[in-house]
C-alpha cells in the first residue's frame, strides 16, 4: 500500500527546526559552518570481516558489518539493548546502556548494519559498547575520505552537522568567504611552512581529508592544513588586541589639573618611612609605572612577581603618586581576606602620613556601607580598599585616578575594568595596575595580554630564604605532628592546610575540622585555631590578627590563606592531601612561609595511589621554586581558559591553537599583525570580519 506524501507544510518544521538549532549554536551562515572545523576523525575507509575485526581488536576502533540476527531489551541489572550481527561466518554483540526507541527500530532483526567501535570482552563474548552504527545495503561503498567528528550542541546530530557543512562548502559564496586576504609578500621565510595551503584548500582538506592523509598529524593538529588555519586565527587575535592597545593610547588619562604643589612629597615620605629598602627590581618597575602615571593616555599594566617579591609596596607608591595629585585610588582583591590584608597594610603605611584609607566590602552592614559610599563620593576617602563591591553601581568616586586589581585573573576576563570619570566637561579613563603572584607564561602573555604592558619583579627582597619542600606519605602523619611540636618548641608558628571543611565520602579526605580537633588534642599546650571560608569576615579577620600577633601557634586552614597573608614568624607549612591541589595553589600556599629569618619548610603530605599527573606535579614542586617554570607546567596541564578565568564566562577563546604546541606561531602572527596594521588597514578589517566578528569586544575585554 502506497502512503500519501506529506504536504509541504508538514515538512517545513523539520527544516526550520534544524536551521534554528544551527543558528542557536552560532552556525547559521555558510561562513560559520566552513570554519567549524572537526574535533577529530574516524577512519571509515576500511572495512573488516567480523573475524578479522576480532583479530584487530587490540589496535583500537575497527569497522565491520553484518545482518542483525538478535535484538532484545534485557535487564541485567539495568535496562539495555543487546544486538547480535553476523556476516555468515562470525558473530559480534553490540550493547547500548542508553538508547532511544528509534535506535531499537533501526536495529531490528534482518537489518544490515555497518558498525564502528572498540571490541572488548563482554559477559556474552566479544562486544562493542555504543558503537557508531549505520543501516546500509550490504554492498554500500566505503567513504573515500576520513569521517569528520564535530563538536555539537544538544539536538544536533553528527549527520545533521555534516550535511550542513557539506552544503556550506558547496555554496557559491565560499569563494569569497575563504578568499586569500594575506599578501604573500608580507610573509617572510618564517611563515613559508605555514603557507603550503591556501585558506580555502586548507578548510576543504580539514573537512574532507583523503583516505591516505596523515591521520596522526590531523588529530594532533600539526598538519600543514591546520597550521594555515591556526596562523589566520592567531593573526586575528593579535590584530584585535593591538587595536585595543591603540584605542587606549588615544584616550585621555587623569589630567594634571588637579595636581597640587606638593607633587612628589607624599611618595618621598612613604619611601622614607619604610623599614626596608626597595630592591633593584622594585625600583625598575616603579620607574616604569611612574612614567605611565604621567603619560597622556591611561596606564594598563600587569605587574607580575613571585610570591613575596614585594608587589604591594610598588602599588602603594603608585597610589601615593596619584593621591598627591588629589586623585582617589581603588585597591580591589578577589577575596575579603586578601583585600583586608591590603587594607591593614595601606592603613599602616598611609594613615601616619595623613591619608584616609577606607574599607568597603559586600559583607558590611548597610549603615556602614552607605557611610563608606558617601565618603567615597565626597572625596574624603583617598584610598579605598575592598572586594568587587568597589565596582558596583552604588559606588561613585569623586575623582578616581588609579585602580589596582590584585590577582586579577580570578575576576574573569570580562571584569577587566574600563573606568571613565568626568571633571567638569572633560572625560578621562583612570590608570589600571593589575597584579599577579601567579606568573603568566610568556606564550599566554603574548596571546591574551598583548594589549597590556607587562612588568616583572624578578628578585626577592634580601633576607628571604629558600623554602625546603618535602614529600611525605600520609602514613607518616604522626611523625609530621611530632616534628610540628619540635618546631613550636623553638617559638615558631605553623600553618596546617586542608582541602575541605566537611567530610566527603566521595573524596574520603581528612577534613580541616577533624585535623583541628586532632592537633588541638595532641598539642594541648599550644594554641591551635581553625579558619575557613564559611566563617564571617569579622571572625576571619580576628583569627588572622591573632595569628600575626603571635597569639596563635598553629593555624589550621583551608585555602583562604592562599594569598596575601604575611606572618614572618610562621616558618612551617603542612599541606594535607597535596595531590588534590594544583601547581599554582601549592606554590601560592608555600609562599606564605619563608618570610622571616628562620629556615622554612613546606611539607606536602599525600595519599597513595598517586596518578601519574599528581606524581609529576608533586615532584616538580619539590624540585622547582621558580614561579615562571611552575606557571608553564600549570598552563600545559590546565590550558589558558582556567588560568584566565575564561571558562566561567562561557566564551570561546582560541579554537584551533594550543599555546604549548603552537608557541612558535605566536611570534609570526605578532609580527605579521604589526605589518598589516601599518601597511594594509583595508585587509585588517576583512580579516577581523572573517575570524572575530562579534567576538572583537570579548578579545578587548
Amino acid at each position: 500500500m502506497r502512503t500519501k506524501p506529506l504536504p509541504k507544510s508538514a515538512k517545513t518544521p523539520t527544516r526550520v527546526g534544524s536551521q534554528a538549532l544551527l543558528e542557536k549554536f552560532g552556525l547559521g551562515s555558510p561562513a560559520a559552518l566552513a570554519l567549524h572545523l572537526p574535533m577529530r576523525y574516524e577512519d571509515e575507509t576500511q572495512l573488516w570481516t567480523i573475524e578479522d575485526a576480532l583479530m584487530k581488536s587490540a589496535s583500537g576502533a575497527v569497522q565491520t558489518q553484518g545482518t542483525v540476527i538478535r535484538s532484545q531489551v534485557v535487564y541485567r541489572p539495568r535496562r539495555q539493548l543487546l544486538v547480535t550481527i553476523t556476516d555468515d561466518h562470525s558473530e559480534l554483540n553490540l550493547r547500548w546502556l542508553n538508547f532511544y526507541p528509534s535506535q531499537q527500530k533501526q536495529m531490528a532483526i534482518g537489518a544490515h548494519l555497518r558498525v564502528r567501535g572498540e571490541i572488548r570482552d563482554g559477559y556474552l563474548g566479544p562486544e562493542m559498547v555504543h558503537p557508531t552504527v549505520r543501516a546500509i545495503s550490504p554492498d554500500a561503498p566505503l567513504p573515500k575520505s576520513l569521517t569528520p567528528v564535530y563538536s555539537v550542541a544538544a539536538g544536533i546530530s553528527q549527520t545533521m552537522i555534516r550535511k550542513a557543512v557539506m552544503g556550506a562548502l558547496s555554496d557559491p559564496s565560499m569563494h569569497t568567504v575563504l578568499a586569500e586576504i594575506l599578501p604573500k609578500t608580507l610573509l617572510g621565510k618564517a611563515a613559508e611552512g605555514v603557507m603550503q595551503f591556501t585558506l580555502r584548500d586548507a578548510v576543504m582538506y580539514l573537512h574532507q581529508p583523503p583516505a591516505d592523509a596523515d591521520t596522526d598529524a590531523l588529530i594532533e593538529r600539526t598538519h600543514p592544513a591546520w597550521r594555515r588555519v591556526q596562523l589566520e586565527e592567531l593573526l586575528a587575535q593579535q590584530i584585535s588586541l593591538k587595536q585595543a592597545h591603540a584605542v587606549r593610547k588615544g584616550r585621555s588619562s587623569p589630567p594634571q589639573i588637579l595636581a597640587n604643589k606638593q607633587t612628589g612629597s607624599l611618595t618621598q615620605q612613604l619611601l622614607s618611612a619604610l623599614p626596608f629598602q626597595l630592591t633593584a627590581a622594585q625600583k625598575g618597575v616603579w620607574a616604569q609605572i611612574s612614567d605611565d602615571l604621567r603619560a597622556s593616555f591611561p596606564m594598563n599594566r600587569l605587574l607580575q612577581g613571585d610570591v613575596g617579591s614585594g608587589k604591594t609596596i610598588v602599588a602603594a607608591l603608585a597610589s601615593a603618586q596619584m593621591v598627591e595629585r588629589s586623585y582617589q585610588v581603588a585597591i580591589m582583591a578577589p577575596t575579603e581576606i586578601l583585600a583586608e590584608q591590603h587594607y591593614l597594610k595601606f592603613k599602616e603605611w598611609f594613615e601616619p602620613l595623613g591619608i584616609s584609607v577606607l574599607w568597603l566590602s559586600g559583607s558590611m552592614k548597610s549603615k556602614d556601607k552607605k557611610q563608606a559610599q558617601e565618603s567615597i563620593e565626597s572625596g574624603q576617602a583617598h584610598i579605598v580598599v575592598g572586594t568587587h563591591a568597589l565596582i558596583q553601581e552604588a559606588v561613585h568616586f569623586a575623582a578616581l585616578g588609579l585602580a589596582v586589581i590584585d590577582e586579577q585573573h580570578r575576576f574573569g576576563v570580562r571584569q577587566r575594568l574600563e573606568i571613565s570619570q568626568r571633571i567638569g566637561s572633560e572625560t578621562y579613563y583612570c590608570h589600571q595596575l593589575m597584579m599577579s603572584a601567579t606568573p603568566i607564561p610568556r606564550t599566554l602573555a603574548m596571546t591574551y595580554y598583548a594589549d597590556l604592558d607587562v612588568s616583572v619583579i624578578d628578585e626577592l627582597p634580601p633576607g628571604r630564604k629558600p623554602i625546603a619542600t618535602k614529600l611525605v606519605k600520609d602514613g607518616r602523619r604522626q611523625e609530621v605532628i611530632a616534628g610540628l611540636e619540635q618546631w613550636l618548641q623553638k617559638g615558631l608558628q605553623a600553618y596546617w592546610v586542608c582541602p575541605l571543611i566537611e567530610e566527603s565520602e566521595a573524596l574520603q579526605l581528612q577534613t580541616a575540622v577533624d585535623s583541628h580537633a586532632e592537633l588541638a588534642a595532641v598539642l594541648s599546650q599550644y594554641r591551635v585555631a581553625l579558619i575557613h571560608g564559611r566563617l564571617k569576615a569579622e571572625e576571619k579577620a580576628s583569627i588572622m590578627a591573632n595569628f600575626k600577633a603571635g597569639k596563635i601557634d598553629v593555624l589550621v586552614s583551608t585555602t583562604v590563606i592562599e594569598v596575601g597573608v604575611d606572618v614572618p614568624n610562621a616558618a612551617l607549612m603542612v599541606i594535607e592531601h597535596a595531590e588534590r591541589f594544583g601547581y599554582a595553589q601549592i606554590h601560592q600556599l608555600r609562599g606564605r612561609v619563608g618570610r622571616g629569618s628562620a629556615d622554612s619548610v613546606c611539607i606536602l603530605m599525600y595519599s597513595e595511589p598517586l596518578s601519574l599527573a599528581a606524581k609529576e606535579r608533586l615532584q616538580t614542586l619539590r624540585e622547582v621554586s621558580d614561579g615562571f617554570v611552575i606557571a608553564e607546567r600549570d598552563l600545559a596541564l590546565r590550558g589558558p581558559g582556567e588560568l584566565l578565568g575564561a571558562k566561567q564566562s562561557g566564551e570561546a577563546m582560541l579554537r584551533f591553537v594550543d599555546l604549548q604546541r603552537d608557541a612558535w606561531l605566536i611570534q609570526i602572527a605578532h609580527e605579521l599583525a604589526e605589518r598589516l596594521l601599518a601597511e594594509h588597514p583595508d585587509l585588517v578589517k576583512a580579516h577581523l570580519g572573517r575570524w572575530v566578528g562579534s567576538r572583537t569586544e570579548f578579545l578587548k575585554a
